[in-house]
């Protein structure tokens, strides 16, 4: 592993993740027996906008029960479970985070959704799976830690089969000037590395992709943000358990961010042609 990925890793690391998340579901009256994906609803979609952003960028998507994904950057594994939940999906989580991953296939276990998600802890950069497995692959707020975009987007083309899609929902500069920090993907610049989005889209298309969708949705993620921000804490999940004690001035940069036009939100859908 080498330098960066593993001060990315740093980063993301939160020891006893799954026993933290069943102490604070506890608080909130709720049992691993019990457990929903509603109830997992406030930290299993670790990305502005949280599990609709997800849903709407799925939407119109030809999903059905056997189409095999893979969801890249994956979290505790909201979004992979909802494809599983709602369209009968196979699925395949990735995550560089070793706590992400174990608390991720713990959840999915009592959701009662294993049989159809597994989840790998892998570089994102050198994915371990043969190329054109899949279906379609996803990616949401990932590409912000990689610097090198061109390789980040080969890598991903390789494994998604001809005529399969890619999804992305993903963080871009924006024309404010340098962000604060620190924000929940970096505590500074040193792991952070934000393009322009049109130069992303360039990526995309010289990597042989054709895009179809490419929405700025950075409007609705300031508004989301800011209920977030907004909200009083309560018993159960939150964002702290992933962000750590420095939540509180991650959610302040990043609200700033926004409101400065300092990062931009992007979602687009892109096909890799037959």
């Amino acid at each position: 592993m080498d330098a960066l990925i593993e001060a990315v890793a740093s980063h993301y690391a939160r020891p006893a993740l799954y026993e933290r998340l069943l102490e604070a579901l506890h608080a909130a009256g709720r049992t691993p027996e019990a457990m929903t994906r509603a109830d997992l609803a406030p930290v299993d979609a670790f990305h502005v906008g949280g599990a609709r952003a997800t849903a709407e960028l799925l939407a119109g998507l030809p999903l059905e029960p056997g189409t095999r994904v893979l969801d890249v950057g994956c979290g505790l594994g909201g979004a992979c479970r909802h494809l599983a939940a709602v369209f009968g999906c196979s699925v395949t989580g990735v995550d560089l985070s070793a706590d992400y991953c174990r608390a991720a296939a713990r959840l999915t276990e009592h959701l009662g959704l294993a049989g159809q998600v597994t989840f790998v802890q892998a570089d994102a950069r050198a994915l371990p799976f043969a190329a054109g497995v899949f279906d379609l692959v996803l990616s949401q707020h990932v590409q912000m830690n990689l610097p090198d975009k061109r390789g980040y987007v080969g890598e991903l083309v390789r494994v998604l089969r001809p005529g399969g899609w890619l999804a992305l929902y993903e963080v871009f500069a924006g024309p404010g000037g340098a962000p604060h920090y620190p924000v929940p993907w970096a505590s500074d610049a040193a792991i952070s590395f934000l393009v322009a989005p049109d130069a992303f889209r360039q990526v995309l298309e010289e990597a042989g992709l054709s895009v179809v969708r490419w929405e700025d949705v950075t409007g609705a993620g300031r508004a989301w943000v800011a209920r977030v921000a907004a909200r009083r804490p309560s018993a159960g999940p939150g964002l702290p358990l992933l962000m750590g004690e420095r939540a509180g001035a991650m959610l302040a940069a990043l609200q700033r961010n926004l409101a400065e036009g300092r990062i931009t939100l992007i979602r687009a859908i892109a096909e890799r042609p037959a």
